[in-house]
């Protein structure tokens, strides 16, 4: 997709992501590489999508699977060299795809030099200047203990237990909202602002088309370092395996001067040669307003992505087109009929932390027409689409048991956290070969049987296969554009049946689905005539046997 004077590339864009431990191993240690990728974009490229974005990449000593970043402008030796990358950026331009990768600004791993620097002057070390100041002082969030030595507020982490580790050599605790191996960065400091800035330049400079900011609410907290407030108990009573559950994380994270730092990165980007997609990761128990902020107007980010279906237990109409009405206006320059300037959403069904799709909304028989008509749907909703590595192939999650967990999360929370690694299991290219072609050594997750049979080179030789399928969606989308830039409106929305109408200028487009096992009737007051454009698992104009969708021009 190129650049239009009404559209930049990445409006409406289909966004491939890649997990890099999972993709290809090339070097035989059962970890996924950049070259692996390279090799691999022929594959990426056909799916007919407009960029990848590659997860985390960068120095780590892996606490969270690269997460926990030691060095932002370096690629980790276990991933192969900057060297590596930039053949990678090469290959991929090549193919007319372009690159996003994951900068995570809301913390570094305490293996990273600013950490070092950071906690270095505290009590029993050197000291700082007279005025015991250091350099990296306050680039991460330091705070005292409470008279009788406790942490300094009641803020609980994300993957379970208190938010602070008493550090000696400071004599204070720090603040880290995930892992005790990830400390907070204080981006309130201007200092932190700019150094950041400067690792966006940086891979600006070698070529990439965008980025998206993991747990970018995260990145900064009342600065007063208040009590987060109760959570209420939860309606379904289910139990709480986390102490993070039992607290509204009103002060720990989402503090509204995320908004000008939003606006210091997207006035770097507006200097790049080309458009930038920059892609706000943004979860919590309220994120839409946030997600809304972060992209509102002409001076911040391109897009938020939305959680709204990758931890959901059912699809259903409803739901979708609950999420769909929060998002009515235009991004850009195009503003809805009330003048709004809102941001474009993106969308995704799946991704490296949620469970696979057809796991979580089929049984396993009605495991493969389920999953063509969720591509269908997620082609068409109004937004950008992003697809998770191997849900063109219908993976389903693995089940991985305990002695073979590599997810920190999981392993602290066992067994009522939902592992992360069943949707992390490795790539299958070949249903043929041993490991499903992704390695020739031991991968760092098992491959399931289900899954290898599911490999790319199956698909290839089955014209009536998933991955075919998917190919023609995607190019379906991109040849409309209405589907890929075009207005919502919803016409009928029930628990199994969703449809709704695009429209840009004076052409529409009408998508109506069958979430349901069963035939249902047509519609009343959905038009029926006119172009199919797509249909799947037997549906046509008039007609939506079980799991049907169509795509009608009308």
């Amino acid at each position: 997709m190129t650049d239009t004077p009404a559209y930049p590339w990445w409006h409406g864009a289909t966004i491939y992501q890649i997990y890099p431990r999972s993709f290809a191993d090339t070097n035989g240690d059962g970890i996924g590489d950049l070259p692996g990728i390279t090799a691999h974009l022929d594959h990426v490229a056909s799916l007919g999508i407009d960029a990848l974005w590659i997860s985390p990449f960068f120095t780590s000593p892996m606490a969270d699977f690269g997460y926990d970043v030691a060095d932002y402008r370096d690629v980790d030796p276990i991933f192969g060299t900057l060297a590596d990358f930039d053949a990678l950026i090469a290959r991929a331009h090549d193919l007319d795809l372009r690159v996003i990768i994951d900068l995570v600004f809301a913390h570094t791993s305490d293996k990273h030099a600013w950490f070092t620097e950071s906690r270095a002057g505290g009590a029993g070390t050197r000291g700082g200047d007279e005025h015991g100041n250091w350099a990296m002082k306050d680039w991460y969030v330091w705070a005292d203990p409470k008279p009788d030595g406790t942490p300094p507020n009641n803020w609980q982490s994300v993957f379970g237990g208190p938010a602070w580790t008493w550090d000696a050599r400071r004599g204070q605790y720090y603040y880290h909202q995930f892992l005790k191996e990830q400390p907070q960065l204080n981006v309130h400091n201007p200092e932190v602002q700019d150094a950041l800035l400067e690792v966006v330049g940086f891979w600006l400079a070698r070529g990439v088309d965008g980025f998206r900011f993991d747990a970018l609410n995260h990145a900064m907290f009342d600065p007063k370092l208040r009590d987060n407030p109760v959570a209420p108990p939860r309606e379904n009573g289910a139990p709480r395996s986390r102490s993070y559950d039992f607290q509204r994380q009103t002060h720990s994270m989402g503090h509204p001067d995320v908004v000008g730092f939003v606006e210091r990165i997207a006035a770097v980007c507006a200097d790049n040669a080309t458009p930038v997609f920059n892609v706000a990761e943004v979860g919590g128990a309220d994120p839409v307003p946030l997600m809304q902020a972060y992209t509102a107007g002409d001076n911040r980010l391109s897009s938020a992505y939305s959680f709204e279906f990758l931890y959901a237990p059912t699809l259903t109409g409803d739901h979708v087109a609950a999420a769909l009405a929060q998002w009515h206006g235009h991004a850009g320059r195009h503003r809805d009929d009330k003048g709004l300037h809102q941001g474009w959403p993106s969308w995704a069904f799946e991704n490296h932390d949620a469970p696979r799709c057809v796991s979580r909304w089929a049984v396993a028989a009605d495991r493969p027409a389920f999953a063509r008509v969720a591509m269908a749907l997620l082609m068409a909703l109004r937004g950008n689409a992003f697809v998770y590595q191997g849900q063109e192939l219908g993976l389903e999650q693995d089940d991985i048991p305990f002695e073979l967990l590599q997810d920190p999360e999981a392993i602290a929370n066992w067994p009522l956290t939902l592992s992360r690694d069943g949707c992390r299991t490795p790539m299958p290219w070949s249903p043929g070969h041993a490991q499903g072609g992704f390695t020739t050594g031991t991968p760092w997750l098992p491959l399931s049987a289900g899954n290898i049979a599911k490999g790319v080179s199956g698909q290839e030789s089955d014209e009536g296969s998933l991955l075919h399928l998917t190919r023609a969606v995607i190019a379906a989308r991109r040849a409309s554009a209405v589907m890929r830039h075009g207005g919502h409106k919803l016409l009928v929305a029930e628990v199994g049946l969703v449809a709704f109408r695009r429209t840009l200028g004076g052409e529409s487009v009408v998508c109506v689905f069958n979430l349901s096992t069963e035939a249902v009737d047509w519609p009343e007051d959905v038009p029926v005539e006119g172009e199919v454009l797509l249909a799947v698992n037997g549906a046509s104009a008039g007609a939506l046997p079980g799991f049907g969708g169509v795509w009608l021009k009308v």
